[in-house]
């Protein structure tokens, strides 16, 4: 019997999709930055995670989300800096204006309900928190359903038909 060893996916492929899906949010912040800000009835909900590298959010706001946090782009964001590993923007927090800015391996969701678009990735590394975190919206994004197989993303539902 021949002993055969599984192929080594030296490609890094599923490292390359979830880039590729990280680009989707990239493409989605860099319209809200525009003048017009989101268009229509799209909101954002960007869940990240508060320790993970290159986050920076105000200490209070990390003491009140320690590991991972929620924050909503709608009508009430200012200052939207989109870049290409990363976005940076500021809400009210108790009324007093925190810019938060993560790189986009911190977002483990990215959720826009007016159209149940989700897109979900796996949970960076994380590392001692430089700052804290903002409030979540109490209108969070369904829970991740706990299956940690490989994700296959069906493009069909993109294609204009």
């Amino acid at each position: 019997m021949a002993d055969e060893t599984p192929p080594v996916d030296e490609m890094h492929y599923e490292q390359l999709a979830q880039d590729a899906l990280r680009g989707v949010i990239r493409s989605a912040l860099e319209r809200a930055a525009e003048p017009d800000g989101i268009p229509g009835a799209h909101h954002f909900y960007v869940t990240f995670k508060t320790k993970a590298p290159g986050v920076s959010v105000p200490p209070d706001v990390m003491a009140k989300y320690p590991d991972e946090m929620t924050v909503v782009l709608q009508h009430q964001y200012w200052d939207l800096k989109v870049e290409a590993d990363r976005f940076s923007v500021m809400l009210k927090f108790g009324g007093l204006p925190k810019v938060l800015s993560m790189p986009y391996t911190a977002v483990t969701r990215f959720y826009d309900p007016s159209v149940q678009f989700l897109l979900q990735f796996e949970a960076p590394m994380e590392v001692e928190p430089v700052a804290a975190e903002p409030e979540a919206d109490p209108q969070t994004p369904p829970p991740s359903t706990g299956d940690d197989g490989p994700k296959v993303v069906s493009l069909d539902q993109f294609r204009k038909k």
